[in-house]
Protein backbone atom coordinates (compact mmCIF):
# COMPACT_ATOMS: atom_id res chain seq x y z
CA UNK A 1 0.00 0.00 0.00
CA UNK A 2 1.16 3.66 -1.37
CA UNK A 3 1.55 5.51 1.88
CA UNK A 4 -0.20 9.23 1.90
CA UNK A 5 3.46 10.91 1.48
CA UNK A 6 6.92 8.99 1.79
CA UNK A 7 9.29 11.12 3.73
CA UNK A 8 12.61 10.41 4.80
CA UNK A 9 12.37 7.94 7.24
CA UNK A 10 9.78 6.28 5.80
CA UNK A 11 12.63 5.64 2.84
CA UNK A 12 15.20 4.14 5.86
CA UNK A 13 12.40 2.48 7.80
CA UNK A 14 11.42 0.08 4.23
CA UNK A 15 15.05 0.13 3.76
CA UNK A 16 15.77 -1.66 6.86
CA UNK A 17 12.85 -4.03 5.95
CA UNK A 18 14.31 -5.13 3.18
CA UNK A 19 17.61 -6.52 4.99
CA UNK A 20 19.72 -3.13 3.87
CA UNK A 21 21.06 -2.45 6.89
CA UNK A 22 25.04 -1.61 6.37
CA UNK A 23 25.70 1.01 3.57
CA UNK A 24 29.26 1.94 2.30
CA UNK A 25 29.69 5.26 0.77
CA UNK A 26 33.13 5.54 -1.29
CA UNK A 27 34.18 8.96 -1.82
CA UNK A 28 37.63 11.05 -2.85
CA UNK A 29 37.71 13.15 0.28
CA UNK A 30 35.64 13.35 3.37
CA UNK A 31 33.99 16.24 5.58
CA UNK A 32 37.14 17.04 7.91
CA UNK A 33 39.79 17.31 4.76
CA UNK A 34 41.24 20.80 4.34
CA UNK A 35 40.45 19.96 0.56
CA UNK A 36 36.68 19.19 1.34
CA UNK A 37 34.08 21.19 -0.62
CA UNK A 38 30.38 20.59 -1.73
CA UNK A 39 30.67 17.32 -2.27
CA UNK A 40 31.79 16.67 0.89
CA UNK A 41 28.89 18.61 2.30
CA UNK A 42 26.45 16.81 0.30
CA UNK A 43 27.63 13.56 1.46
CA UNK A 44 27.83 14.23 5.23
CA UNK A 45 24.16 15.78 5.28
CA UNK A 46 23.13 12.44 3.72
CA UNK A 47 25.29 9.72 5.69
CA UNK A 48 23.96 11.65 8.94
CA UNK A 49 20.46 11.53 8.44
CA UNK A 50 21.31 7.97 7.37
CA UNK A 51 22.64 7.48 10.59
CA UNK A 52 19.88 9.25 12.43
CA UNK A 53 16.99 7.19 10.83
CA UNK A 54 19.41 3.56 12.03
CA UNK A 55 21.33 2.69 8.77
CA UNK A 56 25.09 1.93 9.58
CA UNK A 57 27.01 3.56 7.37
CA UNK A 58 30.96 3.06 6.24
CA UNK A 59 32.59 6.24 4.57
CA UNK A 60 35.66 5.11 2.97
CA UNK A 61 37.93 7.70 1.36
CA UNK A 62 41.59 8.75 1.45
CA UNK A 63 44.08 9.55 4.13
CA UNK A 64 44.36 13.45 4.84
CA UNK A 65 47.05 14.96 7.02
CA UNK A 66 46.31 15.25 10.82
CA UNK A 67 43.27 13.47 11.09
CA UNK A 68 43.29 9.90 11.78
CA UNK A 69 42.59 7.04 9.98
CA UNK A 70 39.39 5.45 11.72
CA UNK A 71 37.04 7.84 13.20
CA UNK A 72 33.32 8.50 13.70
CA UNK A 73 31.66 11.68 12.79
CA UNK A 74 27.93 12.52 13.21
CA UNK A 75 26.69 8.58 13.93
CA UNK A 76 28.75 6.96 10.87
CA UNK A 77 31.90 6.06 10.46
CA UNK A 78 34.80 7.12 8.34
CA UNK A 79 37.94 5.33 7.47
CA UNK A 80 40.89 7.23 5.24
CA UNK A 81 43.52 5.36 3.91
CA UNK A 82 45.28 5.50 0.84
CA UNK A 83 46.94 8.43 -0.71
CA UNK A 84 44.62 10.91 -3.59
CA UNK A 85 45.39 7.99 -5.86
CA UNK A 86 45.93 5.07 -3.99
CA UNK A 87 42.56 5.02 -2.39
CA UNK A 88 40.95 3.87 -5.38
CA UNK A 89 42.27 0.41 -5.71
CA UNK A 90 42.83 0.20 -1.78
CA UNK A 91 38.92 0.59 -1.49
CA UNK A 92 38.68 -1.69 -3.96
CA UNK A 93 40.61 -4.52 -2.75
CA UNK A 94 39.37 -4.10 0.51
CA UNK A 95 35.99 -4.17 -0.42
CA UNK A 96 36.32 -7.66 -2.50
CA UNK A 97 37.84 -9.15 0.30
CA UNK A 98 35.22 -7.92 2.93
CA UNK A 99 38.22 -6.35 4.75
CA UNK A 100 35.95 -3.35 5.58
CA UNK A 101 32.88 -5.76 6.42
CA UNK A 102 30.26 -6.64 4.50
CA UNK A 103 27.70 -4.60 3.09
CA UNK A 104 23.92 -4.48 1.73
CA UNK A 105 24.47 -1.20 -0.40
CA UNK A 106 26.54 0.85 -1.80
CA UNK A 107 26.58 4.62 -2.97
CA UNK A 108 29.82 5.66 -5.26
CA UNK A 109 30.76 8.96 -5.48
CA UNK A 110 32.66 9.81 -8.34
CA UNK A 111 34.49 12.74 -8.71
CA UNK A 112 36.53 12.53 -11.41
CA UNK A 113 38.03 9.19 -11.25
CA UNK A 114 35.55 6.43 -10.75
CA UNK A 115 35.54 3.42 -8.58
CA UNK A 116 34.35 1.56 -11.27
CA UNK A 117 31.77 -0.42 -8.64
CA UNK A 118 29.75 -1.33 -11.83
CA UNK A 119 32.49 -3.90 -12.29
CA UNK A 120 33.00 -5.65 -8.81
CA UNK A 121 30.11 -4.53 -6.72
CA UNK A 122 27.00 -7.08 -6.80
CA UNK A 123 24.62 -4.97 -4.09
CA UNK A 124 22.15 -2.75 -4.80
CA UNK A 125 23.88 0.46 -5.48
CA UNK A 126 23.69 4.26 -6.97
CA UNK A 127 26.54 6.09 -8.21
CA UNK A 128 26.44 10.18 -7.02
CA UNK A 129 28.28 12.64 -9.93
CA UNK A 130 28.22 15.58 -9.38
CA UNK A 131 29.33 16.95 -12.87
CA UNK A 132 31.25 16.21 -15.81
CA UNK A 133 34.70 17.93 -15.24
CA UNK A 134 35.90 18.55 -18.66
CA UNK A 135 38.44 21.94 -19.32
CA UNK A 136 39.20 21.18 -15.02
CA UNK A 137 41.16 18.75 -16.07
CA UNK A 138 43.60 20.48 -17.79
CA UNK A 139 43.75 22.59 -14.61
CA UNK A 140 44.48 19.55 -12.17
CA UNK A 141 46.95 17.26 -13.94
CA UNK A 142 49.87 18.57 -15.96
CA UNK A 143 50.40 17.65 -19.70
CA UNK A 144 49.38 14.73 -21.32
CA UNK A 145 47.64 13.35 -18.00
CA UNK A 146 44.76 16.04 -18.54
CA UNK A 147 43.58 14.94 -21.98
CA UNK A 148 43.90 11.52 -20.20
CA UNK A 149 41.70 12.37 -17.68
CA UNK A 150 38.71 13.45 -19.45
CA UNK A 151 39.33 10.31 -22.03
CA UNK A 152 38.57 8.18 -18.47
CA UNK A 153 35.56 10.23 -17.25
CA UNK A 154 33.95 11.07 -20.46
CA UNK A 155 34.58 7.92 -23.13
CA UNK A 156 36.11 4.82 -21.23
CA UNK A 157 34.18 5.03 -17.79
CA UNK A 158 30.78 5.89 -18.53
CA UNK A 159 29.60 2.43 -20.60
CA UNK A 160 30.04 0.94 -17.78
CA UNK A 161 27.63 2.90 -15.93
CA UNK A 162 24.85 3.33 -18.14
CA UNK A 163 22.88 0.77 -17.18
CA UNK A 164 23.23 1.71 -13.21
CA UNK A 165 20.98 4.43 -11.61
CA UNK A 166 22.79 7.90 -11.10
CA UNK A 167 22.08 10.65 -8.90
CA UNK A 168 23.14 14.14 -9.87
CA UNK A 169 22.49 17.66 -8.76
CA UNK A 170 20.65 19.53 -11.36
CA UNK A 171 19.09 19.52 -14.96
CA UNK A 172 22.08 20.85 -16.55
CA UNK A 173 24.60 18.22 -14.58
CA UNK A 174 22.40 15.55 -16.38
CA UNK A 175 22.30 17.13 -19.96
CA UNK A 176 26.04 16.97 -19.55
CA UNK A 177 25.75 12.87 -18.94
CA UNK A 178 23.72 12.38 -21.34
CA UNK A 179 25.90 14.11 -23.80
CA UNK A 180 28.79 11.47 -22.76
CA UNK A 181 26.08 8.98 -23.38
CA UNK A 182 24.75 8.12 -20.29
CA UNK A 183 20.73 6.69 -20.13
CA UNK A 184 18.42 9.40 -19.72
CA UNK A 185 16.02 6.88 -17.85
CA UNK A 186 19.10 6.39 -15.68
CA UNK A 187 19.92 9.59 -14.30
CA UNK A 188 18.52 11.44 -11.64
CA UNK A 189 18.63 15.32 -11.05
CA UNK A 190 18.10 15.94 -7.20
CA UNK A 191 18.82 19.68 -5.97
CA UNK A 192 21.02 20.17 -3.34
CA UNK A 193 20.34 22.04 -0.43
CA UNK A 194 21.36 24.98 1.93
CA UNK A 195 21.89 24.80 5.82
CA UNK A 196 19.12 26.61 7.65
CA UNK A 197 22.43 28.34 9.51
CA UNK A 198 22.85 30.01 6.23
CA UNK A 199 19.40 32.67 6.71
CA UNK A 200 19.16 36.32 6.52
CA UNK A 201 20.08 38.76 9.28
CA UNK A 202 22.56 41.60 10.38
CA UNK A 203 23.39 44.45 8.30
CA UNK A 204 25.13 45.10 4.91
CA UNK A 205 28.44 47.04 5.05
CA UNK A 206 28.03 50.45 4.59
CA UNK A 207 30.11 51.01 1.61
CA UNK A 208 30.22 48.27 -1.31
CA UNK A 209 31.24 44.86 -0.51
CA UNK A 210 31.97 41.31 -2.01
CA UNK A 211 33.00 38.19 -0.74
CA UNK A 212 34.11 34.72 -2.52
CA UNK A 213 34.44 31.72 -1.07
CA UNK A 214 36.19 27.92 -2.28
CA UNK A 215 39.06 26.08 -2.61
CA UNK A 216 42.06 28.38 -3.40
CA UNK A 217 42.02 26.12 -7.10
CA UNK A 218 43.18 27.15 -10.55
CA UNK A 219 39.29 25.84 -11.90
CA UNK A 220 37.90 28.47 -9.28
CA UNK A 221 39.50 31.16 -11.33
CA UNK A 222 40.24 33.33 -8.17
CA UNK A 223 42.06 35.78 -10.18
CA UNK A 224 38.99 36.76 -12.33
CA UNK A 225 37.97 38.38 -9.03
CA UNK A 226 40.28 39.93 -8.12
CA UNK A 227 40.74 41.69 -11.62
CA UNK A 228 37.06 42.40 -11.36
CA UNK A 229 37.28 44.16 -8.35
CA UNK A 230 40.25 45.95 -8.96
CA UNK A 231 38.47 47.44 -11.95
CA UNK A 232 35.58 48.24 -11.11
CA UNK A 233 37.43 50.47 -8.38
CA UNK A 234 37.87 53.11 -10.72
CA UNK A 235 33.85 53.74 -10.69
CA UNK A 236 33.55 52.77 -7.22
CA UNK A 237 36.17 53.62 -5.34
CA UNK A 238 35.25 52.67 -1.96
CA UNK A 239 34.81 48.86 -3.06
CA UNK A 240 35.97 46.24 -0.95
CA UNK A 241 36.26 42.14 -1.50
CA UNK A 242 37.18 39.38 0.93
CA UNK A 243 37.95 35.88 -0.33
CA UNK A 244 37.90 33.09 1.98
CA UNK A 245 39.49 29.77 1.52
CA UNK A 246 42.88 28.01 1.33
CA UNK A 247 44.87 26.28 -1.51
CA UNK A 248 47.36 25.93 -3.48
CA UNK A 249 46.97 29.26 -5.43
CA UNK A 250 47.03 31.15 -1.89
CA UNK A 251 50.70 32.47 -2.66
CA UNK A 252 49.97 33.44 -6.14
CA UNK A 253 46.51 35.22 -5.54
CA UNK A 254 48.66 37.15 -2.71
CA UNK A 255 51.15 38.16 -5.25
CA UNK A 256 48.21 39.47 -7.39
CA UNK A 257 46.93 41.67 -4.75
CA UNK A 258 49.89 42.90 -3.64
CA UNK A 259 51.08 43.84 -6.98
CA UNK A 260 47.93 45.65 -8.30
CA UNK A 261 48.38 47.59 -4.92
CA UNK A 262 44.96 45.94 -3.93
CA UNK A 263 45.73 44.72 -0.38
CA UNK A 264 44.14 47.81 1.52
CA UNK A 265 40.54 46.79 -0.21
CA UNK A 266 40.92 42.83 -1.37
CA UNK A 267 41.58 40.33 1.98
CA UNK A 268 42.49 37.02 1.78
CA UNK A 269 40.99 35.63 5.15
CA UNK A 270 42.04 31.80 4.59
CA UNK A 271 39.94 29.54 6.53
CA UNK A 272 36.88 31.03 9.06
CA UNK A 273 34.38 29.12 11.12
CA UNK A 274 30.79 29.00 10.54
CA UNK A 275 29.79 32.29 12.14
CA UNK A 276 32.27 34.68 10.51
CA UNK A 277 31.26 32.96 7.00
CA UNK A 278 27.67 33.97 7.51
CA UNK A 279 28.84 37.02 9.01
CA UNK A 280 30.65 37.41 5.76
CA UNK A 281 27.87 36.33 3.39
CA UNK A 282 25.22 38.70 5.11
CA UNK A 283 26.81 41.76 5.36
CA UNK A 284 28.56 41.55 1.81
CA UNK A 285 26.56 43.24 -0.71
CA UNK A 286 27.57 40.29 -3.56
CA UNK A 287 28.65 36.77 -3.85
CA UNK A 288 30.92 36.70 -6.39
CA UNK A 289 32.30 33.50 -8.12
CA UNK A 290 34.49 33.11 -11.38
CA UNK A 291 34.94 29.54 -11.72
CA UNK A 292 35.28 28.00 -15.26
CA UNK A 293 33.24 24.85 -13.89
CA UNK A 294 31.08 23.44 -11.05
CA UNK A 295 28.22 20.95 -10.75
CA UNK A 296 26.72 22.96 -8.16
CA UNK A 297 27.82 26.76 -6.65
CA UNK A 298 27.22 26.00 -3.28
CA UNK A 299 28.74 29.24 -1.77
CA UNK A 300 26.29 31.02 -4.22
CA UNK A 301 23.56 29.16 -2.56
CA UNK A 302 24.24 29.63 0.87
CA UNK A 303 24.97 33.05 0.19
CA UNK A 304 21.46 33.17 -1.40
CA UNK A 305 20.42 31.66 2.26
CA UNK A 306 21.62 34.96 3.62
CA UNK A 307 19.74 37.18 1.60
CA UNK A 308 22.91 38.03 -0.74
CA UNK A 309 22.08 37.75 -4.28
CA UNK A 310 25.30 36.40 -6.99
CA UNK A 311 27.48 37.65 -9.59
CA UNK A 312 28.73 34.43 -11.07
CA UNK A 313 30.46 33.50 -14.76
CA UNK A 314 27.64 32.12 -16.94
CA UNK A 315 28.61 28.22 -16.23
CA UNK A 316 26.12 25.25 -15.86
CA UNK A 317 26.94 25.22 -12.53
CA UNK A 318 25.92 28.02 -11.88
CA UNK A 319 23.19 28.48 -14.09
CA UNK A 320 22.15 25.80 -11.16
CA UNK A 321 22.90 27.17 -8.19
CA UNK A 322 21.85 31.29 -9.21
CA UNK A 323 18.46 32.10 -10.82
CA UNK A 324 19.94 34.49 -13.30
CA UNK A 325 17.90 37.85 -12.79
CA UNK A 326 16.35 36.55 -10.28
CA UNK A 327 18.58 35.63 -7.48
CA UNK A 328 21.72 36.94 -9.19
CA UNK A 329 23.67 37.83 -12.44
CA UNK A 330 24.94 35.42 -14.65
CA UNK A 331 27.60 37.07 -17.11
CA UNK A 332 30.75 36.12 -19.30
CA UNK A 333 33.85 36.57 -17.75
CA UNK A 334 34.82 39.60 -19.29
CA UNK A 335 31.81 41.59 -18.03
CA UNK A 336 32.49 40.59 -14.26
CA UNK A 337 34.17 43.82 -13.55
CA UNK A 338 31.63 46.10 -15.16
CA UNK A 339 28.82 43.96 -14.16
CA UNK A 340 29.99 44.39 -10.35
CA UNK A 341 30.16 48.12 -10.57
CA UNK A 342 26.82 48.51 -11.86
CA UNK A 343 25.21 46.22 -9.35
CA UNK A 344 26.79 47.94 -6.26
CA UNK A 345 25.51 51.50 -7.72
CA UNK A 346 22.15 50.41 -8.44
CA UNK A 347 20.32 49.92 -4.80
CA UNK A 348 16.73 49.00 -6.04
CA UNK A 349 18.20 46.53 -8.80
CA UNK A 350 20.31 45.02 -6.32
CA UNK A 351 17.12 44.97 -3.74
CA UNK A 352 14.71 42.59 -5.89
CA UNK A 353 17.99 40.42 -6.74
CA UNK A 354 18.27 40.00 -2.62
CA UNK A 355 14.58 39.38 -2.03
CA UNK A 356 14.89 36.74 -5.07
CA UNK A 357 17.47 35.42 -3.16
CA UNK A 358 15.79 34.52 -0.24
CA UNK A 359 13.46 33.28 -1.44
CA UNK A 360 15.28 30.89 -3.79
CA UNK A 361 17.82 30.02 -0.96
CA UNK A 362 14.85 28.97 1.44
CA UNK A 363 13.72 26.51 -1.32
CA UNK A 364 16.63 24.64 -0.82
CA UNK A 365 16.79 22.34 1.97
CA UNK A 366 19.16 19.37 2.47
CA UNK A 367 16.19 16.75 3.27
CA UNK A 368 14.85 17.02 0.32
CA UNK A 369 18.25 16.15 -0.88
CA UNK A 370 18.93 13.32 1.22
CA UNK A 371 15.53 12.14 0.38
CA UNK A 372 16.35 11.73 -3.18
CA UNK A 373 19.07 10.17 -2.88
CA UNK A 374 17.41 7.98 -0.45
CA UNK A 375 14.24 7.46 -2.78
CA UNK A 376 16.71 6.37 -5.27
CA UNK A 377 18.69 3.52 -3.41
CA UNK A 378 15.41 2.44 -2.35
CA UNK A 379 14.22 1.81 -6.09
CA UNK A 380 17.62 -0.06 -6.96
CA UNK A 381 16.58 -2.08 -3.84
CA UNK A 382 13.42 -3.10 -5.26
CA UNK A 383 14.59 -3.32 -8.63
CA UNK A 384 17.49 -6.11 -7.50
CA UNK A 385 14.67 -7.67 -6.12
CA UNK A 386 12.44 -8.22 -8.61
CA UNK A 387 8.62 -7.16 -9.20
CA UNK A 388 7.20 -9.33 -6.03
CA UNK A 389 8.70 -7.01 -3.51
Amino acid sequence: MTPPERDLAWYVDDLLRLGIRRVHVLAWRDLDDVDAGGSEVHADEVMRRWAELGLDVLHRTSFAVGLPTEAERHGYRVVRRGSRYTVFARTVAAELTRRMGPYDALVEIWNGVPWFSPLWCRAPRVTVLHHVHGPMWDQMLPGPLGPAGRFLEARLAPPFYRRGLTVTGAETSREELLEIGFRPDRVVAVPYGVDPRFCPGGRKTPTPSVVAVGRLAPVKRFDRVIDAVVAARATVPDLTATIVGRGPLEDELRERIDAAGAAAYIRLAGRVDDAELIDLYRSSWLVVSGSIAEGWGLSLTEGAGCGTPALATDIRGHRNSVLDGRSGVLVAPEMLASTLAELVTDRPRLDRLAAGAREWGASLTWERSALGLTAALHGEVLRSRGPDQ
